[in-house]
């Protein structure tokens, strides 16, 4: 059903729906509340937190004043509570309310909270009278991701019209529910958009976190035995070249690394097509074996590709692998493919690859398009399989006759995880660093410690080194609070000394705008690099060694250690600061554990111990796969249930009716990118 059967969707907000991924009615009900806005009791002055949205009951003792910056008009409003204590109100473009709020009037103002000139402040805060704000406290607001364009109050409109319109198709055999006290899904989606409390959109939320894992799972569980009986086409004996290059290099493979190329050769050289993730900490060592198995395949007269999830990543991967071909006098031709060459760089391209004349091809995604023809593919390489899901890997497998496939992840995951969530793929653990690494330095302090690290930053660049600082948003929103990439760069270009070239990155940016700075970043040509988690799987510079990171109660621990991987990569001591924007304790407690360790699935193991339901909405753990609204740390419970689930129906120990088997037969996991 097109979206044009909406009140108030025409064809120019038909597009900006479009843009945010919403294609027809039926979409807008998947369409999932980023998080709730919760209006919480009103406190006092003294009570109030920085860096998050609060209520005040306050009245105004002063004349709201008015100024006028270019073209920003900046209102500001003097407001006092009942025990005296004052703060400060500031609005853009509102004047308005120099009309509405007089000396002696009490309202409740609800308002980001941050420090300023040794007092409070709170920003842009909406004004409620007393009954109005006590009618909406309790209430959990559904928040939405925006598109330029695109309004919350839009989407909110759109979705309660769709519910009249269409209606969820239940696709969760009966026995499964009772089994697991699952609500039906038509209640789900409805309290997950409007739930009455929480515990409303918790029950709404499992029940439809179940259903992503429940057919990510039938999924793999088909490609494995799709696997399972693929014959190899590709049998691959390491030739001695590769023996005398591994001996050649100027470091020692470590004893885990061995141990995965022995279970790496095995594969490629038995009966069966290799499937196989290999998992390691940041600077364990996945790269030179991904290298190892593509030179193996080019040396017996074959086709690799490694594909990369960055353009600069892959140019790395591209020259390092034609240093290692020169230094060995090995005549083999490789290329790189991606998307910024020209067109008659890429159709030259396409036809060496095509002809056999390239022997290994390095690039992202562009490695898949339909235009690319391999003479005889025998291996591909994804590099963090997170970035590419199993619709990939299989179009990948199309590009060849059943090649050998290895991903390689630097998420740690716990292993009881990681066996259902890789379960079409053998999986290889690279559990020991490389000798000589020296382990990172780490921090947790609070937002008091931020002069101190600063002059610590300047410090590390004056001894020649870089510096990352990751902020969790691009820019200022009322609907995500923490600081953000672009005021951060402004006000640190005032702090730090003139001759640090700082800049800023983030994923809105262009491709060729991310490469360029990411370029620029690895040539030292900027010491500070200001960004969101777009550098997790970013380039290499062995240079880099601080890693700073604002609002660290933000992200989940797994992606903190892999931010943390983007240091300590070089041969100086490296330093990580998790700054405590929130002042919580139990956001100390977590991120403690990162202060205590640097092994990746010791982390992971303590993170699954100390997960719990108040991170539902906000914290994403493991930002591996990229599900509606399931986490696998933070629901690992929901995961395990729709694993045995899927064992149960598979053993015929789940009676399923004759139409339920077709709907699992028929459907599509098309809500989730697996």
């Amino acid at each position: 059903m097109r979206l044009n059967e909406i009140n108030g969707i025409g064809e120019k907000t038909e597009k900006i729906f479009y843009r945010a991924g919403i294609e027809k009615v039926e979409d807008l009900l998947t369409y999932y509340p980023r998080y709730y806005d919760t209006f919480e009791e009103p406190v006092l002055v003294r009570n109030l937190e920085c860096d998050r949205t609060q209520a005040i009951y306050a009245t105004v003792v002063r004349n709201v004043e008015v100024k006028r910056i270019r073209n920003l008009q900046i209102i500001t409003g003097y407001l006092r509570d009942s025990e005296g204590y004052a703060l400060r109100a500031v609005w853009f473009n509102s004047a308005y309310l120099k009309g509405k709020l007089h000396i002696g009037d009490t309202f409740v103002f609800r308002g980001f909270v941050k420090e300023s000139r040794g007092g409070f402040e709170i920003s842009q805060p909406k004004i409620y009278g007393i009954r109005e704000y006590n009618k909406k406290m309790g209430e959990m607001q559904p928040v939405y991701s925006l598109v330029s364009g695109m309004t919350n109050n839009i989407v909110q409109k759109a979705i309660k019209q769709a519910f009249n319109l269409t209606e969820p198709t239940e696709n969760i055999p009966k026995s499964v529910k009772e089994k697991f006290n699952l609500i039906d899904k038509s209640v789900a989606i409805k309290a997950i958009h409007y739930p009455k409390n929480y515990e409303d959109m918790q029950l709404a939320r499992n029940r439809l976190i179940f259903d992503e894992f429940f057919y990510f799972i039938i999924t793999l569980r088909n490609l494995k035995e799709k696997n399972d009986i693929t014959v190899n086409e590709n049998k691959l004996e390491e030739p001695k070249e590769i023996t005398d290059l591994i001996n050649n290099l100027p470091f020692k493979l470590t004893n885990a690394q061995l141990r995965t190329w022995n279970e790496i050769k095995e594969d490629i050289a038995s009966d069966r097509v290799m499937n196989r993730l290999v998992q390691g900490d940041v600077g364990s060592g996945k790269t030179i074996l991904a290298v190892l198995l593509v030179l193996t395949a080019a040396l017996n007269g074959k086709q690799g590709a490694i594909m990369a999830p960055t353009e600069v990543l892959a140019r790395q991967h591209f020259e390092f692998v034609t240093e290692l071909i020169i230094k060995n006098n090995l005549n083999l031709n490789v290329a790189i493919l991606v998307g910024s060459l020209t067109a008659k760089e890429k159709r030259l391209a396409y036809e060496k690859i095509e002809s056999g004349e390239t022997d290994i091809v390095i690039g992202t995604h562009a490695v898949i398009q339909d235009k690319v023809h391999f003479k005889d593919l025998a291996v591909a390489v994804t590099d963090e399989q997170h970035r590419f899901g199993v619709r990939q890997r299989e179009m990948i497998s199309e590009k060849g006759n059943h090649p050998h496939i290895m991903v390689m992840s630097a998420t740690p995951i716990p292993r009881t995880l990681a066996i259902i969530m890789y379960g079409d793929l053998d999986i290889s653990v690279i559990d020991e660093l490389p000798a000589g690494r020296k382990p990172i330095a780490n921090c947790v302090v609070g937002t008091e410690y931020r002069p101190k690290a600063y002059n610590f930053i300047e410090k590390q660049v004056d001894s020649g080194r870089q510096v990352y600082i990751i902020c969790p948003t691009v820019e200022y929103s009322e609907a995500v609070e923490g600081e953000n990439v672009i005021e951060y760069s402004e006000k640190l270009n005032k702090i730090l000394h003139p001759g640090i070239k700082i800049e800023y990155l983030h994923g809105r940016m262009k491709p060729s705008e991310k490469n360029e700075i990411m370029g620029r970043f690895a040539r030292n040509e900027i010491q500070v690099l200001v960004s969101t988690t777009v550098v997790e799987v970013g380039v290499n510079v062995p240079n880099a060694t601080v890693m700073m990171v604002e609002n660290a109660e933000r992200f989940g621990l797994a992606q903190l250690h892999q931010l943390r991987g983007r240091v300590g990569r070089g041969q100086y001591q490296s330093y990580c600061i998790f700054i405590n924007g929130s002042g919580k304790k139990d956001a100390e407690k977590r991120l403690e554990i990162l202060n205590k360790s640097n092994d990746g699935f010791f982390i992971a193991n303590e993170d699954l111990k100390l997960r719990g339901p108040g991170d539902f909405f906000g914290v994403r753990q493991s930002g591996d796969f990229e599900f509606k609204l399931g986490d696998i740390m933070n629901d690992a419970d929901v995961l395990k249930d729709a694993a045995m689930a899927v064992d149960l129906v598979e053993k015929g120990k789940l009676p399923v009716s004759d139409e339920e088997k077709k709907i699992l037969k028929d459907i599509q996991c098309n809500s989730i990118n697996i």
